[in-house]
């Protein structure tokens, strides 16, 4: 099963933390992630910053990501983030018809603020035991949702489109 999971600290660094020991688990197939960001709200900024975790192919880094397109369209600024691209797009309306990003989104946006940090994390084939190992060094606040096998399919296809179109650089 597909889950989107935020992991919520109360520490700016604990985003930056969670993504080695999510580096960690992919590595020893624990876990199959197929997108993850960080937000970081440093003390006297305006908003967090998102930070995408290093894509394995350098298209993907460049196209963007699924979850940084659905903070931008849902929470931060709704004309930034509809730039994410077209299956990005229609992988954030499709999250919004599944009811999925706005209860999930609500409570991570609810959590942050100045000194503040989350990693948001699209993952499936999760071994419960490694990950609730990692998870307790951090002491996080989760939020939880699973996608039924047909919505997660359809986000899967519109990663990989996203992430394997060619760019076209004008030449």
């Amino acid at each position: 099963m597909t889950s989107l999971t935020a992991w919520l600290y109360d520490r700016i660094m604990g985003a930056s933390d969670a993504e080695v020991w999510l580096r960690d688990l992919q590595e020893r197939d624990a876990l199959t992630v197929h997108d993850a960001i960080t937000l970081t709200w440093f003390p006297g900024a305006e908003e967090p910053q998102i930070g995408h975790l290093r894509h394995r192919t350098t298209s993907a880094a460049a196209k963007g990501s699924l979850l940084g397109g659905l903070l931008g369209i849902l929470v931060f600024n709704p004309v930034a983030g509809a730039a994410v691209g077209a299956a990005s797009a229609a992988a954030v309306q499709r999250l919004r018809q599944a009811g999925i990003g706005d209860d999930v989104l609500e409570r991570v946006v609810e959590h942050l603020a100045p000194g503040r940090s989350a990693l948001l994390v699209l993952s499936s084939d999760g071994d419960p035991e490694a990950i609730a190992a990692a998870v307790q060094h951090g002491n996080p606040t989760l939020v939880y949702a699973e996608l039924d096998d047909d919505i997660a399919e359809e986000l899967r296809e519109l990663l990989h489109t996203e992430t394997t179109e060619p760019t076209d650089d004008g030449d």
